[in-house]
């Protein structure tokens, strides 16, 4: 594990804590219930910032979301929700 979030549970932002250094791009892909990609990241991390944060996320409906996330070949899944 690489990163993690703040919270399972974001409104318009999702903040993302990096537990381990990243060595190249971080990308991210939020998918809904479905399976259907619904927005994606991918960020240049300067060395020394263990946060990325996530903005314009509220224009995705609420429900529940998997956010993929991978640097290089690491790759994670996380479970969220989007409330009101």
């Amino acid at each position: 594990m690489f990163a993690k979030v703040k919270s399972s549970i974001f409104i318009d932002v999702l903040t993302l804590e990096l537990v381990a250094p990243i060595r190249s791009s971080l990308r991210a892909i939020l998918r809904d219930e479905q399976g259907e990609e619904c927005q994606r990241m991918e960020a240049s991390v300067p060395k020394g910032d263990n946060t990325v944060t996530w903005k314009g996320l509220n224009d995705l409906p609420y429900g529940i979301y998997t956010l993929e996330l991978s640097q290089g070949e690491d790759e994670q899944k996380m479970r969220l929700v989007k409330r009101v």
